[in-house]
């Protein structure tokens, strides 16, 4: 029997899932239950996977297992950003090699178009925008990586135009930004909206247990999952749980759960739309990695998401928030003087799974165990897309973008405690202080 050694406890007030409708959770599992199929972690991955699982398999139950309220935790925290185009931070030219990069282009393309065929197909109001997104740069060094990665996209026939500071205003509001770099493409949505409804609109024979904490499993010929009020039996077991994967037994010193930080401001009014001016929707990545990203949203609120910490247990600290909440403020201050009066109503803590490579896992972890984990910060569309293939390998089906998967060398080791806590905390900070005035 494993222990699961760490579970999910996210902060309170998670901006997007608190301005999105309401819906009511799916009760928790009571009892003993069997299927042949269960998934752990109800967010994108999971979600994907197992709406194909069940279309894969229409004679079958699929068991869905959550540990909080879907659109709650990880993947209802996020930017926001579903972004198409690879960006290769080890690369010169953010691209790198050709062949690898489209692979990825097509593997983000098809995370994308699976995501707008279900929110065309049941009509989910998740403020999705064909917006693409403004890579912008404060300074000259976050102009030469803009520079770069225009050379970078061409080589994979991907246009961008870049906007000078004098445009700047007429596109996002404010004349912060000496240049931005404009890639289409990308779609921006609300994240928690859309996993909400992508779990409301499940095929029939998937069946969704929300507040769910697994704290046990048993690797036997069969995989027995145990809660607090009972068990869940499956054939075989999907994870798409991310860092946590670590706390059930696989994937132990190789991920890297990393925070971020965001706050989320109250609806602008008429007369301050007006005076922040540009388009109604859009969405600012820094060019420094580092750096913050800041998004318009539909209902005319602005996202300022910066600041980084690391905690191996996969859980947030609270006391950090206040903090990072002031370095937010700073930042939008900067950015948009005019709406110095305008108060953030939100501030929250989400995770991402990295590894040190910038590789994720797919494929078969154990006999009868599978993964889709460690999306490095691509967890709308990738984490869609790599949820979506493991159903179908699982059911036999083999293309390009799967053999492309599976020959990933997965992610490296870490280096051990305490010595990965220090480096990594080192890293951040060192990341953080270079990005300047992009925070």
């Amino acid at each position: 029997m494993q222990k699961v050694t760490s579970l999910p406890g996210d902060d309170a007030m998670p901006g997007w899932y608190h301005t999105s409708a309401a819906r009511t959770p799916r009760p928790a599992h009571t009892g003993q239950k069997s299927a042949r199929w269960a998934i752990v972690g109800a967010g994108l991955t999971g979600l994907a996977a197992a709406r194909q699982l069940a279309l894969n398999f229409p004679d079958d139950e699929v068991v869905l297992i959550e540990a909080q309220e879907v659109g709650f935790g990880s993947a209802g925290r996020n930017a926001g950003f579903a972004i198409d185009v690879p960006h290769d931070i080890g690369a010169k030219d953010y691209i790198g090699d050709v062949t690898t990069a489209n692979l990825i282009l097509r593997l983000n393309t098809l995370g994308q178009n699976y995501l707008r065929s279900i929110v065309a197909e049941h009509n989910i109001d998740c403020q999705l925008a064909e917006a693409g997104k403004y890579q912008a740069a404060v300074g000259a060094p976050g102009i030469a990586i803009l520079e770069a990665y225009r050379s970078g996209l061409e080589k994979i026939g991907r246009e961008a135009q870049m906007i000078d500071a004098q445009d700047l205003p007429e596109h996002i509001g404010t004349s912060y930004y000496k240049k931005a770099l404009y890639i289409p493409g990308t779609v921006l949505v609300q994240p928690s909206a859309l996993v909400k409804g992508l779990a409301e609109t499940l095929p029939a024979n998937v069946t969704l247990y929300e507040n769910t904490p697994v704290t046990a499993v048993d690797y036997g010929d069969k995989i027995t999952l145990v809660h607090e009020k009972g068990t869940i039996t499956a054939d075989k077991l999907l994870l798409t749980n991310n860092a946590f994967a670590a706390h059930f037994g696989f994937l132990q010193g190789r991920l890297l759960p990393t925070f971020l930080y965001g706050s989320l401001t109250r609806q602008l009014t008429p007369e301050e739309q007006a005076r922040l001016g540009g388009k109604p929707v859009w969405g600012v990545i820094p060019a420094h990695p580092f750096g913050s990203t800041i998004r318009r949203t539909a209902d005319n609120r602005i996202l300022v998401r910066n600041s980084f910490g690391f905690h191996p247990d996969g859980r947030p600290r609270v006391k950090n928030l206040p903090r990072y909440r002031a370095t937010h403020r700073k930042s939008f201050e900067r950015r948009f003087p005019m709406l110095s009066e305008v108060d953030f109503e939100y501030t929250w803590s989400g995770a991402i799974c990295l590894s040190q490579n910038h590789e994720g896992f797919f494929g078969q972890l154990a006999p009868n165990v599978y993964g889709a984990l460690c999306c490095n910060g691509l967890g709308i569309t990738r984490g869609t897309a790599t949820g979506m293939l493991l159903a179908d390998l699982i059911a036999g089906k083999r293309h390009e973008l799967i053999d492309f998967l599976l020959a990933s060398p997965g992610p490296d080791r870490t280096p051990p405690q305490p010595f990965l806590s220090i480096g990594v905390s080192s890293v951040l900070k060192w990341g953080q202080f270079r990005a300047g005035l992009e925070v």
